[in-house]
């Protein structure tokens, strides 16, 4: 878990209680239309782009100069408290914050139920960017699993890889039909990604979530699926229940073409 003082998940009620304060950015990142026609007050379109389906180490170290760039482009230092917003179910602020991360942003939270939770008032307009020269944003690439980290972990007793597929997936019965191999990465466990969710955006109980998962808050988990997607907001339900969770946006997608990478089924 992060050691900041901001939650790596955060809700309608705490961002209405610090919205305004010096070092709360809040950055929407449904684009810049949607933000133009209704924003939380005092927000900014930020773009981050959307992390690539499967990367190797040297990949990742480019890919976070190059988020580091765009952050820089929205006037985001490192040295403030980011808060994410999107439409409300996840799928555009996880991969951002994925992103964000790996640029080696420090503080980084996402607004749960995004917008739509927002009951404020919202404001109009486009704003106009100020971007930034200096930051103190240095790669973080533990943000972004690989497929080589976690070939090198697959005994580590430390480390939950987590299935977050449907079972027909996990067992390779009835997987996607661009994928060469059917199956599962060795010693995964399984858990549909719906069973975290109580509705659309809107993660389980904490201690519902950790007791379908099964471990002990803080548990360090990588959760995949078939590309990212789906794991991506298993992340954040697994955040919202204080995991230390990460997601491989390579997802089986990726290991299923490296033939040199075991399975199970």
């Amino acid at each position: 878990m992060s050691g900041s003082d901001l939650p790596r998940v955060v809700d309608a009620a705490w961002l209405a209680e610090h919205l305004g304060e010096a070092d709360l950015v809040v950055g929407d990142v449904r684009g810049p239309n949607a933000h133009i026609r209704g924003h939380i007050p005092g927000s900014r379109p930020l773009v981050l782009g959307s992390p690539p389906p499967g990367a190797d180490e040297a990949t990742v170290q480019e890919l976070a100069k190059e988020v580091a760039l765009r952050l820089r482009r929205h006037g985001i230092t490192g040295d403030e408290r980011l808060v994410l917003v999107d439409r409300g179910d996840g799928m555009g602020t996880m991969p951002a914050a994925q992103l964000a991360e790996l640029a080696g942003h420090p503080r980084v939270a996402t607004l749960l139920g995004g917008l739509a939770a927002w009951t404020g008032e919202l404001a109009t307009g486009a704003i106009e960017l100020e971007p930034v020269r200096e930051s103190s944003l240095q790669p973080n690439v533990r943000a972004f699993p690989t497929r080589q980290e976690l070939l090198s972990r697959l005994d580590d007793a430390t480390l939950t890889i987590l299935d977050v597929r449907r079972p027909e997936e996990y067992t390779g019965k009835a997987g996607s039909a661009c994928d060469p191999r059917q199956g599962h990465i060795p010693g995964a466990k399984h858990l549909e990604v719906s069973e975290l969710f109580a509705g659309p955006g809107e993660p389980a109980t904490p201690e519902q979530i950790r007791a379908l998962v099964g471990l002990p808050e803080g548990a360090e988990i990588v959760a995949y699926c078939h590309s990212g997607s789906r794991s991506a907001i298993a992340t954040l339900a697994l955040r919202s229940a204080g995991y230390d969770a990460r997601n491989y946006s390579g997802s089986w997608h990726e290991w299923s073409r490296h033939a040199e990478l075991p399975l199970e089924r």
